[in-house]
Parts: structure tokens; C-alpha cells; sequence
């Protein structure tokens, strides 16, 4: 078996031209990093919102429950760093998501989320000026999940965490993940959540309608249900130094704020957090730019602040990018711009 590094070379390779002419992308336009300018300078952006699996963990779950493909366009190979340069993005951060590790036993899961954290450490170690990575440990097992963090922040060099919107459908805002929350907060990482279709949110066979509604609603409202979580369970206040991006936008919570601003007011809510929601939307709370809208990015912008948003991609997957959305943005300042697009993740990532 070739290791990771002539693994890594191999599937750029092969699967470059797959991914590409898959995707309706002609292989021969990628002469050149696309350069993104604002008031005159030459910003550096940095992706929150990059998915890529590995190959390597096909053995570990070969005639499991967990069995499945790994399509080539979903792998890491130079062709990434070819999409990326068309689209202006200088930096990812890339996460093994979808979570379906979660229902693993302790062993297994074990060893998935350390060939993730290693693949991953080996990729970033080869392209350090591209990509950083981002763990996404066993979260079902919450003193398991601390521990993978601390090792992968301490000695793989990862930036931060990944976490879905549930535990196959439990909040994973409950105290007994707190040993994980606290150990997040002690290293000072952010997190980034990703949601998987709500599966474990509606009733078996609720979402499969036309218009990939799983997807379209399914998915912003599992993040919205994170994040409501967080702030309702109290999550927010124990943790206090808790940094925590919600994908897609942040999913519906800030664009149907002044709800959730008058829920602790119902006598039923049994509500824990201390404060208004709308403070951890501007403190504690961070989301993506993936609205497709000036509009959108406008309300977002005007709910959260400039400098709780983030840009996202979710790349390898061909949404309609939002960097020109930012730097066209006439209700943006070039320092709100320049945030956005690169600068509050370089801070919060410890990119230079």
C-alpha cells in the first residue's frame, strides 16, 4: 500500500480530470489564481466550508453497517488547489463531515476519526499555504471526543473542530458533552458545524420531496436547531469562550431572529441562557456566507455584524460562490469586505 504522500500525489493525478469534466469544468482553464481586490489592495480569503473524505478508512469499515463509496471527485488532489485558484480562494479549511461515525462503537470510531486526523495533517503538511484542517472527532463518546481534539489541535497542528447539528438526533448541547465543550473553549479552537439533512430531526420519510427540500430546508434548519440549542440549553454561558459557525448561513436563525428573541418569554420554554439571543449571534456565534443573495448578506450582515461572518464555499460542491456577493457589497466598507473574506478566519484559524 503507498502511503499518504504518494497517496495524495496519486488521486491529484487520476482524479483531477474526473472531477473536472464530471463538473462541467474544462481542465484546460486553470491557468491561474483568480485575484480578489478590494479598495485598491489584493485580499487574502479563506474558505470556512470545505468537505473531503478518505479512501483509507474503506478497510476499517469493510462489511459494516458503514460500508460505502468515496467518489473521486470528494477526495483531495491537485485539482482542488485548481478550483480553488478559479474561484480566488486562498486558504480551506477542510473537514471529513456528514458524521456518520457517530453511531460507531468506541474501537472503530477510534480509529476512522485518527486515518481522518492523519490524512488530514499529511495533506495540510504538503500544501501548509492552502489548506488547514479541522478535526471531527467521536462525539458520542464526549471525554473520547475531548481527547481527539486535544491531539489533534496539539500535535497534528489542527486548527479547530467539525461537529454535526445532533448525535444521531440528541443535542449535543446537553451536559453530558460538556467535557468536550470545555476542552474546545481550553484550547481556544473554533468550531464549525455542519448539518446532514436533518435525518434524525423529522420523522422517517419527511423531507424526500421534490426540489432536494432534505437538502434546501433540511439542512439550514438542522443548523438552526444547533444553534438554538447552544443558546437554549445554556451551552454559550458555560462556555463562555465558545466560537462556533453555523453552516449555510447560520441556517434560519438570523433571518427569524425576533422569534427566538421573545421565546424565553413563554412561561412553557424552560429556557437556561443568560442572555438575549441576539447577543451570542454577535459574540459567540459565527456563519457562513452561503445566502446566494446581496440581500441575504445584507440582512446577515445587519443581524450578526461584519465581523461574525465568515466566507464558505462548500466546495467540491458547484453552489453559486459568494466572493463577488462580498466584494461587490456597496452596503460593506472595505474593512468589513476584507473581514469577511478572509480576515476573521485568519484570526480565529491562526492563519498568517
Amino acid at each position: 500500500m503507498p502511503n499518504r504522500r504518494e497517496f495524495f500525489k496519486a488521486v491529484g493525478n487520476t482524479t483531477a480530470g474526473i472531477y473536472l469534466l464530471g463538473h462541467g469544468l474544462d481542465t484546460a482553464a486553470q491557468t491561474g489564481r483568480k485575484e480578489i481586490v478590494v479598495g485598491g489592495s489584493e485580499v487574502k480569503t479563506v474558505d470556512i466550508h470545505a468537505h473531503c473524505v478518505f479512501r483509507e478508512v474503506a478497510d476499517l469499515i469493510a462489511g459494516t453497517d458503514f460500508d460505502r463509496e468515496f467518489p473521486d471527485w470528494y477526495l483531495l488532489g491537485d485539482f482542488r488547489m485548481d478550483r480553488m485558484d478559479e474561484r480566488g480562494i486562498d486558504v480551506a479549511a477542510l473537514t471529513v463531515n456528514n458524521y456518520w461515525w457517530y453511531g460507531a462503537d468506541q474501537e472503530l470510531a477510534s480509529a476512522i476519526v485518527q486515518t481522518h486526523d492523519e490524512g488530514l495533517a499529511d495533506w495540510c503538511r504538503v500544501h501548509p499555504d492552502r489548506f488547514v484542517a479541522l478535526t471531527s472527532p467521536a462525539l458520542q463518546y464526549p471525554e473520547l471526543a475531548a481527547e481527539q481534539v486535544e491531539y489533534a489541535v496539539n500535535e497534528l497542528g489542527h486548527r479547530g473542530v467539525s461537529v454535526g447539528g445532533t448525535v444521531l438526533g440528541e443535542a449535543n448541547s446537553l451536559p453530558k458533552y460538556d467535557p468536550f465543550w470545555a476542552k474546545v473553549e481550553e484550547l481556544a479552537v473554533p468550531v464549525f458545524m455542519h448539518p446532514n439533512d436533518s435525518i434524525y430531526l423529522f420523522r422517517e420519510g419527511g423531507l424526500p420531496a421534490r426540489g432536494n427540500q432534505a437538502n434546501i430546508l433540511g439542512n439550514p434548519f438542522e443548523t438552526t436547531f444547533f444553534l438554538s440549542n447552544l443558546i437554549f440549553d445554556g451551552t454559550l454561558d458555560r462556555f463562555p469562550g465558545l466560537r462556533v459557525c453555523g453552516a449555510h448561513g447560520g441556517g434560519y436563525l438570523p433571518s427569524y431572529l425576533g422569534r427566538t428573541e421573545v421565546a424565553c418569554a413563554r412561561d412553557s420554554a424552560n429556557c437556561l441562557n443568560q442572555r438575549q439571543p441576539s447577543d451570542y449571534l454577535r459574540e459567540q456565534i459565527l456563519a457562513d456566507t452561503m445566502v446566494f443573495s446581496s440581500e441575504g448578506l445584507r440582512h446577515l450582515v445587519a443581524e450578526m455584524g461584519a465581523g461574525q461572518i465568515v466566507y464558505g464555499s462548500d466546495q467540491p460542491f458547484l453552489w453559486p460562490d459568494t466572493i463577488d456577493l462580498i466584494v461587490d457589497a456597496d452596503f460593506l466598507s472595505d474593512a468589513d469586505k476584507e473581514a469577511i473574506l478572509g480576515g476573521n478566519l485568519r484570526r480565529l484559524l491562526r492563519i498568517e
